[in-house]
């Protein structure tokens, strides 16, 4: 841990900047990082030109508040955004059953996140297509601006229940690469693409692959108390906090997070003080217990929340505390993610 921890520098200067003064932080950080730029540049290092200080030797990627480090390599990339939804554990009573294979197969009244996203943005001007078939994860040229995960779990990109002979291993003719979706997502995130996690998409996904959890913000879900009542502090001026209260309240299960996120702008905390209950295992974030976050990584745009898990949050009317201001939040998340207001600034 030590030697991680040092690898990741300045994470305990990052955290008590939050706590103390998130927003002047955040701020001066954002133009610490320059501007997105607009056309190809010429990769000649490891590390993009300029970039060398945000380098994250741990992920082996340039992540953080730096709008330099984006790739504006796909031209002509859509209103358009992916909604990813498949579950390979534990599944949210908010996604329904499992969904069909194909590009956007038949929803019914119990795929509350999917209907939402799908409304939501289209309320917005953006196109959505979803899907569970993990075949159809964008990569290299994909013309989506955003990759929405939705409450995924587990291995989430691995082709399971394919059978693969070992000694035909090497015949291209078989599906042996059983986590091609994991190099798709990849070189889609290196081409500028956009990555929006949404609940259990940073609670219980990829937990053994080291590029997902720097995608998420440096960290993982550990665990969570009780599905509660609690205050959600509003830490900073960004588009997808934009006409957000101070504070307000909302109900979730408040998941705590091992490592730290770290590299990343804090957008929303929940006041542990509001929580009847936590964990009996994890000590909880005491004053400081982020929820909401941004950064730019791997030379795309990356945006997280970990709310969302009743279902009713994420029905227009439901009359579930907060539900407004999540939508709010989770729009504009995706709309920043897409490059179509201004991300992480």
């Amino acid at each position: 841990m030590t030697n991680r921890r040092n690898v990741l520098r300045g994470a305990a200067a990052v955290t008590a900047a939050a706590v103390g003064a998130t927003a002047a932080a955040g701020s001066a950080e954002a133009h610490a990082g320059g501007r997105e730029p607009t056309v190809k540049e010429p990769i000649t290092t490891n590390i993009p030109r300029g970039q060398e200080k945000y380098f994250d030797p741990y992920y082996n990627v340039v992540r953080g508040q730096v709008p330099a480090s984006y790739h504006p390599w796909v031209a002509n990339r859509q209103d358009k955004i992916l909604l990813y939804t498949r579950t390979a554990g534990p599944r949210h009573a908010h996604l329904g059953p499992a969904l069909a294979a194909g590009l956007n197969p038949a929803l019914t009244e119990a795929h509350v996140l999917q209907n939402a996203i799908v409304k939501w943005m289209g309320e917005a001007g953006v196109q959505v297509d979803w899907t569970e078939d993990v075949t159809l994860m964008p990569g290299i040229g994909s013309t989506y601006k955003a990759v929405v995960f939705g409450s995924t779990s587990r291995d989430t990109l691995f082709k399971h229940g394919t059978a693969v002979q070992p000694n035909a291993a090497v015949n291209t003719t078989t599906p042996a690469h059983l986590d091609a979706a994991r190099t798709a997502l990849r070189q889609y995130v290196r081409a500028g693409g956009g990555f929006v996690g949404i609940h259990n998409a940073i609670g219980g996904t990829e937990y053994n692959w080291p590029y997902y959890e720097g995608l998420s913000g440096g960290t993982q879900y550990y665990d969570h108390g009780a599905n509660q009542n609690g205050t959600v502090v509003t830490l900073t001026k960004d588009s997808s906090t934009q006409g957000l209260p101070p504070r307000w309240e909302f109900k979730d299960e408040w998941y705590n997070w091992m490592p730290f996120p770290t590299r990343v702008k804090f957008l929303l905390a929940v006041d542990e003080a509001s929580l009847a209950t936590t964990s009996n295992t994890h000590p909880g974030h005491g004053r400081f217990h982020p929820i909401s976050w941004c950064q730019y990584y791997d030379g795309g745009r990356s945006w997280v929340t970990a709310l969302g898990h009743d279902s009713q949050a994420y029905i227009d009317g439901s009359g579930f505390a907060g539900q407004a201001f999540f939508k709010k939040h989770v729009v504009n998340g995706i709309l920043s993610a897409m490059g179509k207001i201004p991300f992480c600034v």
